[in-house]
Parts: C-alpha cells; sequence; structure tokens
C-alpha cells in the first residue's frame, strides 16, 4: 500500500495594488501635521473607543489602508475579535458595546457621513448626554482626523497588510 502525501495548494491571491501617490513622503510637513493632530486629538479617550471609532469611520469610507491599521491597534491594544467583526453590523449587535460606545458609534457615522448636511440634534444629544464637554470635543476631533486620513488614504490608494501594530505612533 503506497501512501501519498496530501498535494500542496497553491492559493493565488490578486495582485497587490500599487498606490496612486505617496502623499507622506511628497508633502512630509502635511503627513506631519496630521500626525501632530491626531495625537491631540486622541489626548483623554479611551483606547478602546478611540480605535472603534477610527475603525467603523474607516468601514464606512471604505479605507482599506486604515481599516488594516486600526484592527491591528486594537487587537495589540485588547479589543476582541467579536467586537471589531460586528462593528459594520453594530445597530444590530447592540449588546456588544457600552451605551457610550453606542452614542460614539452613532456619533461617528453622522459625522462621517453628511449627506443630509448636518448632524442630527437627537444623535448629538445623545453623545452629549455620555461625554463630558471636553471629552466630546476630542471625540469629534477624533472622527474628524480619521475622516481625514481616509480621504488620504483611498485617494492615494496607500496599500493595506503591511502595517504592524503601534508602527505611526
Amino acid at each position: 500500500m503506497t501512501t501519498h502525501a496530501p498535494q500542496a495548494t497553491t492559493v493565488e491571491y490578486a495582485p497587490e495594488p500599487t498606490p496612486r501617490l505617496e502623499w507622506a513622503k511628497l508633502v512630509p510637513d502635511v503627513y506631519k501635521a496630521m500626525v501632530r493632530l491626531d495625537a491631540a486629538a486622541r489626548r483623554g479617550l479611551d483606547p478602546t473607543l478611540y480605535e472603534l471609532v477610527k475603525i467603523r469611520a474607516s468601514q464606512i469610507n471604505r479605507c482599506a489602508f486604515c481599516l488594516d491599521m486600526h484592527t491591528k491597534d486594537a487587537l495589540a491594544a485588547g479589543e476582541s475579535v467579536e467586537r471589531i467583526v460586528q462593528l459594520s453590523a453594530w445597530e444590530e449587535s447592540r449588546h456588544f458595546y457600552t451605551e457610550k460606545e453606542l452614542a460614539a458609534l452613532e456619533l461617528t457615522e453622522a459625522v462621517t457621513v453628511l449627506t443630509d448636511g448636518f448632524v442630527p440634534d437627537e444623535v448629538y444629544e445623545k453623545a452629549a448626554r455620555h461625554f463630558e464637554e471636553a471629552e466630546l470635543a476630542q471625540l469629534i476631533s477624533a472622527i474628524a482626523v480619521i475622516n481625514a486620513w481616509n480621504r488620504f488614504g483611498v485617494t492615494c490608494r496607500m496599500t493595506p497588510g503591511h502595517y504592524r501594530p503601534g508602527q505611526h505612533k
């Protein structure tokens, strides 16, 4: 009786896209200013909440580079895979999050998708009930900053998959 080793199958993935533009190298002062703005926006916010907000905005904006980065940072910070996976359906998975996190996610969506031209009063008021004024200002800043990063990532087609947790901190 002859025993054959199982054949290794080769999976052929789609080719990795080439970035359109390496904007950070071309405008280093803008990149450095964004890094400083990002650091200022995160001050005083719970690191897990901060990463959840960044992941959710990046999902909405379809920024694969930022999704790669912030899911890895969230996992490295101790966030669960389950909560990260459920973020794209947080409204149906509310029981995975605290009321404060839910208010932040709802505000993130309202600020990220301004197709109606405004953030609804009820969304803002709900967030204001869960965050002290200074913390709410930080949260709004963090949401605005990740949206700016997403625009760089999507426009320049920054390639996901190469980020290591904490690499840009």
